[in-house]
């Protein structure tokens, strides 16, 4: 079974499966590959997939949409507003969602198809999401109060952006088969959901229902990409067609076993607990025996639940990838 077959399996629940994917999903800090040089990782390696390999594991690709136009006004900091208003979003409207985007965005799926270097990759496709992209233009606070305060140009920002996949999805080069995607939203902190139940019927849920069909007809699954505490808003999630959620972070309470018990179905990726690779195998193995039944029922890829710190010492990070092997051949049983 090959790395792209393997996925499909462990997303389709496959009794045939032989192992799940062996997969770091989200590539490393920078401060993670800057401590792993001085400990013997080669400079050489400077691209995600060149690491991948060289720690053997398996081979992902994520490919993401454009949606601005090179020249797009940006935020002057982190988090800081680009628009405040209708006046503003009409000012960069020009900027988004262009022809030239969509071109550009159908050769990079292209490309990566038929990129030779990554070949065996299974692909992961990302569109920006509904609570994502706004909060890119309003600023982080901005944002959470333009629920309220702007909420006829929220509904324009997100209908035309559905607007745009709507046509990227019909234009998927026949070539790229991804096999999942992921609308990124971190719409969830560590206490639970960013916006109401209400803001989310209104302003996010819509665009699900419209596009996962499309993405699933296309034989894609889809997942959620939001960090902290997911748990609350999985059955709004399922409400809108979504059918898996990444990346599970524990310190944030979110417990993989648990939402397997309640939502037998939901695909997951991600859920290993970051804090404990730095303390060592005996740690470790602790944390693959608390998510082991749950990589036994099928559905779930193990994986760091965000990205691996830079406290994880090279060595460290060799015995995780073991155990990862180790224990991803339980899907098999």
């Amino acid at each position: 079974m090959d790395n792209i077959e393997r996925f499909r399996s462990v997303f389709s629940f496959s009794p045939t499966l032989d192992r799940v994917p062996v997969v770091e999903w989200a590539g490393w800090w920078d401060l993670t590959v800057d401590a792993w040089r001085a400990q013997g990782l080669p400079d050489s390696l400077t691209t995600a997939d060149a690491i991948r390999d060289w720690f053997g594991l398996d081979r992902l690709h994520q490919t993401s949409a454009q949606i601005r136009e090179c020249g797009c006004p940006s935020a002057k900091s982190h988090g800081a507003p680009i628009i405040l208003d209708r006046a503003d979003y009409n000012e960069i409207r020009p900027y988004l969602f262009t022809e030239t985007c969509l071109e550009r965005t159908i050769e990079r799926f292209g490309e990566a198809a038929a990129d030779v270097s990554i070949a065996g990759s299974a692909h992961w496709m990302t569109l920006e999401g509904f609570f994502w992209f706004p909060r890119t233009l309003f600023g982080i606070e901005n944002h959470l109060l333009a629920f309220y305060d702007e909420p006829e140009l929220m509904d324009t920002i997100n209908a035309e952006l559905c607007a745009f996949y709507e046509k990227v999805i019909a234009r998927l080069p026949a070539a790229y088969k991804p096999v999942f995607m992921t609308f990124a939203e971190d719409m969830s902190y560590n206490n639970g959901p960013m916006l109401s139940k209400a803001c989310y019927d209104r302003f996010v849920l819509p665009y699900y229902r419209r596009l996962a069909p499309l993405l699933q007809a296309k034989g894609i699954k889809v997942f959620i990409d939001t960090d902290g505490n997911v748990e609350p808003l999985i059955d709004w999630f399922l409400e809108g067609g979504i059918e898996g959620v990444l990346p599970l972070e524990r310190m944030a309470g979110v417990d993989v076993p648990r939402i397997r018990r309640h939502y037998p179905g939901l695909l997951m990726l991600g859920g290993f607990d970051k804090t404990v690779m730095r303390l060592g195998e005996q740690a470790m193995r602790a944390e693959f025996e608390r998510l082991a039944p749950v990589i036994a029922s099928g559905g779930y890829i193990p994986a760091v639940d965000h990205q691996t710190p830079p406290d994880v010492s090279i060595g460290n990070y060799r015995i995780f990838v073991s155990l990862l092997n180790e224990y991803s051949r339980l899907a098999a049983r």
